[in-house]
């Protein structure tokens, strides 16, 4: 099996796939925007093959680059697990006559409104939602649909450049924001109230080999916006509850609409007042190191799994769901320079015994900006083989831990 990676080594968590591809005995050559002399040196040496293009957004260059590689050794698979690179990895399977994620799925899975439309014909329950390209078409939508409104970039990552508008004087500041006075196509729906989580799949031949389901506190269009919100992640190892039995049902409809066959999964979902709302997927797997929360509840390799995946081979492993896992961040009061924590001393004896990875920046570290995401600055990761009492535990974090800045 010989599998081209796109972008192998940047960014860092690119690289456990690489290593996990070549623990199962896959031959990998890769494409990226590096030279090899910068390539991180372990990756390097586990390259049989590398190329690199000025863009991996273009698809000519990419092209060229993956048929030298090809005239030395028939590429299998070509893979990439960045949500910006999904669609141009499928071109180039299309141009090399090569299986997996097709273009038709890589760009329903990364245009909302299409992808939202595809599901509803399908009867996946989601948000009304639109693609619209003028301020009328915006404000027509809003008219018959009503506030809260979302708008969003059609192809936009996670929460990036995601406005929740509320009355007609934020919808005009989204509007500007966002240049759709400029003829910008956005993504507009109906804001869907109720708890925000997510389900991660590992998908072979479009049937489900392991899945994990986990919940955000607050949701996340709430915490990227404020700064005196400690975000939390927590993974549930309740996943054969009778309770999550429609979620996971959603789950595996949405992958067989969308013609996904081998590949991770990160669906976000919405529970509340008006019942389980399909939000979004992608045919990737999730940001945020969340796949390191998976394998520590799981005794589970999840990376090596999804390299057997990826090379037709069988699991190995099962999901063991002995531990539930979570991550919390906890932000700077402002931006500068870390200059002191007060509560750390209390969060190692109540909480050391079930830590499993933390960042804690010593004073004197600039902080990084909260666009960035959750494991940034100040985060703690954890495991407990109860779910309640591992979010008691985050919750302690949030209260009790602050960090100070000048």
């Amino acid at each position: 099996m010989h599998v081209l990676f796109l972008a192998p080594d940047h960014p860092a968590p690119h690289r456990d796939y690489v290593h996990a591809l070549a623990q199962v005995g896959v031959r990998i050559s890769g494409v990226g925007h590096r030279a090899q002399a910068r390539l991180d040196s372990e990756i390097s040496t586990l390259l049989s093959d590398y190329q690199q293009v000025g863009s991996l957004f273009d698809p000519a260059s990419l092209l060229t680059a993956a048929e030298r590689i090809a005239k030395r050794r028939p590429i299998d698979r070509v893979e990439a697990v960045d949500e910006l690179l999904i669609l141009p990895a499928a071109r180039l399977r299309e141009e090399l006559a090569i299986a997996g994620t097709s273009v038709e799925t890589a760009t329903l899975c990364r245009d909302k409104t299409a992808m939202k439309e595809a599901l509803r014909q399908g009867g996946i329950p989601c948000a009304a939602s639109a693609a619209v390209g003028s301020v009328a078409e915006v404000r027509k939508f809003a008219e018959q649909v009503g506030f809260p409104l979302i708008l969003k970039p059609r192809a936009g990552l996670a929460s990036q450049g995601t406005f929740r508008v509320t009355d007609l004087k934020e919808l005009e500041a989204a509007i500007v924001a966002l240049d759709v006075h400029r003829g910008s196509s956005v993504a507009i729906e109906e804001f869907i109230e109720g708890h925000e989580g997510f389900y991660d799949t590992l998908a072979v031949a479009g049937e489900v080999r392991h899945e994990f389901i986990s919940h955000y506190y607050p949701n996340v269009l709430v915490a990227m916006r404020d700064r005196t919100v400690a975000p939390q992640v927590a993974a549930t190892n309740r996943v054969d509850a009778t309770s999550y039995d429609e979620l996971r049902r959603l789950g595996r409809k949405v992958i067989h609409l969308l013609g996904i066959e081998t590949s991770a999964t990160h669906m976000e979902w919405f529970f509340g007042p008006k019942g389980l709302k399909f939000s979004e997927i992608g045919a990737r797997p999730p940001g945020e190191r969340l796949w390191d929360l998976h394998c520590a509840g799981n005794d589970l390799d999840l990376y090596r799994e999804w390299a057997l995946a990826i090379s037709g081979r069988s699991a190995e492993q099962t999901a063991s769901r002995r531990f539930a896992t979570g991550s919390i961040q906890v932000r700077p009061e402002r931006d500068g320079t870390i200059s002191a924590y007060e509560g750390l001393d209390k969060v190692w004896k109540r909480c050391g015994g079930h830590l499993i990875r933390s960042s804690v920046p010593p004073p004197g570290t600039p902080t990084r900006p909260m666009r960035l995401g959750y494991l940034e600055n100040t985060w703690f990761r954890l495991r407990h083989k109860n779910y309640d009492e591992l979010r008691t535990m985050m919750d302690f974090i949030a209260k009790t831990v602050k960090v100070h800045c000048r």
